[in-house]
Order: C-alpha cells, then sequence, then structure tokens
C-alpha cells in the first residue's frame, strides 16, 4: 500500500512524515502537489510547536475516519493542560495545521484560520481557491473556519485566530454575520488580541435588512422532499438548517464520496451579500478538512427550494464542473 522511493528505500508516507516536521515540510504540504497527490494520506502533521504527548492527542483527533476540522473541546482541554498552556496559545500553535489544509493554486497564498465555539472545540480552516474560476468562488480561510463551526451547530464563536495576515474586509463583514455585536475575539501572532468591532468600526450588520439576529445558533426550515435517497436527504436536511434571511431561499448540497462517506454543506448569507458562501462551498470545506482530494467526489446533489428568488444550480454546476467535470450535478426542488 505504501510507495518506496527508488532512491532511498524509505516509504512515500515516512517522507512525508519527515517532511512535515520542518519548515520545509510546511511549505511542501501547502503546495498544490502536496493537495492534489497526498490528500487522504495519514502524514506527518505540523505540530513542532507541541510536545510529545500533545502531538499524540492531536493526531489521534486528526486520524479519526470521522474527523472534518474539529478538535473536541476535551481534547482542546488535554492539550492546554498538557502544554500548561491557554487555549489562546494553543489556537495560535495550531495554526500551521490549518495552514496545511490550504488550496491555493491560483494565488500560492496560503491561510489558516483555528475558530473556538461556545462549546470549547476548536475548528480548523483554510482558504480555497478554484482552478481555472473566477476569483469570487474562492473561499477566505476565515469563511471556511466560521463555516465549519457553523455545520457543527455552535451556539456561537468566541475566538478566531488567523496566520498569513489579518483578517481582509471580506473576512470581517463575514464575521459580522457570525457575531453582529462585534464580540468576536481576534488573534494574530505577535500582536495582542482585538475584538472584531475595533477593526470593523461602524460595521453594516443583520439589522440593516431588516434580519431579527446573525447566523447563530441555526435555525431551522421545514422543507418537504419527496425524494428519499440518502444523498437527497442529506442535502435536504443541509437546506432546513441553511442561513438565508435576505433571500428567503434556503439550500443545501450533499456530497458523497467513492468511500461513500457524505458531506453536507448549506448556504449561509451575508447581509452584504457577496461573501455570502454557497452550500458547494461550504461543503467542499468539509471535503477539505476531512483530507479528501476532489478526485474522491462521487456524486453530488443539491436541494434547494421551488420556485425560490435565487438558484444555487448555475453556480454549483461551474464549480462542480471545473473540480469534478465527470459528475452531473443532481438537483432536488423542496417546498415549504
Amino acid at each position: 500500500m505504501h510507495s518506496r522511493s527508488a532512491d532511498n528505500g524509505i516509504s512515500r508516507r515516512a517522507a512525508l512524515t519527515r517532511l512535515g516536521a520542518s519548515a520545509l515540510g510546511l511549505r511542501f504540504m501547502n503546495s498544490s502537489l502536496f493537495n492534489q497527490r497526498a490528500m487522504g494520506e495519514t502524514v506527518g502533521l505540523p505540530l513542532s510547536k507541541f510536545s510529545e504527548r500533545s502531538r499524540t492527542l492531536l493526531s489521534q483527533a486528526v486520524e479519526d475516519p470521522e474527523f472534518s476540522g474539529r478538535i473536541p473541546a476535551d481534547v482542546v482541554d488535554a492539550v492546554a493542560k498538557s502544554e500548561k498552556a491557554s487555549v489562546d496559545d494553543v489556537m495560535l500553535r495550531l495554526l500551521p495545521l490549518a495552514q496545511s489544509y490550504s488550496r491555493a493554486p491560483i494565488s500560492n497564498f496560503f491561510v489558516g484560520v483555528v475558530v473556538r465555539g461556545a462549546s470549547g472545540s476548536l475548528y480548523l480552516g483554510a482558504n480555497v481557491e478554484i482552478p481555472g474560476q473566477c476569483l469570487g468562488f474562492a473561499v477566505h480561510a476565515e469563511q471556511a473556519a466560521l463555516s465549519n463551526a457553523y455545520m457543527n451547530s455552535e451556539e456561537s464563536v468566541t475566538t478566531l485566530a488567523v496566520v498569513g495576515g489579518a483578517p481582509c474586509g471580506h473576512c470581517r463583514q463575514f464575521m459580522e454575520e457570525i457575531s453582529p455585536a462585534g464580540e468576536i475575539r481576534v488573534l494574530i501572532p505577535n500582536r495582542p488580541p482585538v475584538k472584531l468591532a475595533s477593526i470593523l468600526p461602524m460595521a453594516f450588520g443583520p439589522t440593516a435588512l431588516g434580519a431579527t439576529q446573525g447566523a447563530l445558533p441555526i435555525r431551522t426550515t421545514n422543507l418537504a422532499l419527496t425524494a428519499s435517497d440518502a444523498l437527497s436527504a442529506a442535502a435536504l436536511n443541509a437546506a432546513c438548517r441553511s442561513y438565508a434571511p435576505y433571500s428567503k431561499s434556503p439550500a443545501g448540497v450533499a456530497i458523497r464520496t467513492t468511500a461513500g462517506r457524505i458531506f453536507q454543506g448549506c448556504y449561509i448569507e451575508n447581509v452584504a451579500f457577496n461573501p455570502s458562501l454557497s452550500p458547494l462551498q461550504t461543503a467542499l470545506v468539509q471535503l477539505i478538512l476531512a483530507g479528501q482530494p476532489y478526485s474522491s467526489i462521487a456524486a453530488v446533489t443539491l436541494a434547494e427550494v421551488e420556485g425560490a428568488k435565487i438558484s444555487q444550480r448555475a453556480v454549483t454546476e461551474t464549480v462542480l464542473g471545473a473540480l469534478a467535470p465527470q459528475l452531473k450535478l443532481e438537483v432536488v426542488l423542496a417546498r415549504v
């Protein structure tokens, strides 16, 4: 199962493990070559800032077959205790791990984010660029991590740590939708913590368009669907949990991999419209954080409301065409 180097006979996995312990390894793991060829293998994780015990705890979490970018609260607490460190410090030390999931074939600019939910769990995120497609289809790392917390039904997000630069204006606007009061604390290496409100003054928030609260906690919409297959049901569930207060057009996506695992994605709107995340973008974040390559995508179903103001079909087909051109998108229409 392990390929071997013709030069020295060591396994490819062992070579990647050695690389993962060095700065060169991190740079390689951030490259498109790593993302395309090594995703799905157990490789050396960029956890050099942790003790051996903490590396073991974190590796067990990441290598869990159901892992998709969430580090449970009990593991976070155990690592903080082992390191005699604050959770803020643990988050900052985890940034290279988050950064290693970046897929940036256009910019080659790799960003990693870790957010903390109200439950105490930590969520990874990294920027994702769609090869050959317009830049508007990209997912920023802050969006990826926050959508990961959303997909895990967090009540709120308290803290966001980022490496690769301070959050851009696009991301600050997306963060505002998650925390309209501007209470999210932002951690940047070698800088003092700041609150979102201090870096986004006079924010344009959800109340500007009549929303009474932000994206969290999740509120569900009752939708009906006649289709009964597992993928359609998963897409419908994601649509029911989506956040669409401005267009009133809930939508969800479900991706099935060749191994049979299903990843869901909810549509997450933003009051400024452009930072909104399509359901496919959200589902792709889950797929990538699970270490799966695009080649593992076997089927995709989109569920949206019949007669809705907007449709996710065209954008979903466009992005899917870039990543898995052999697939035909299945679209199911739900009723309110």
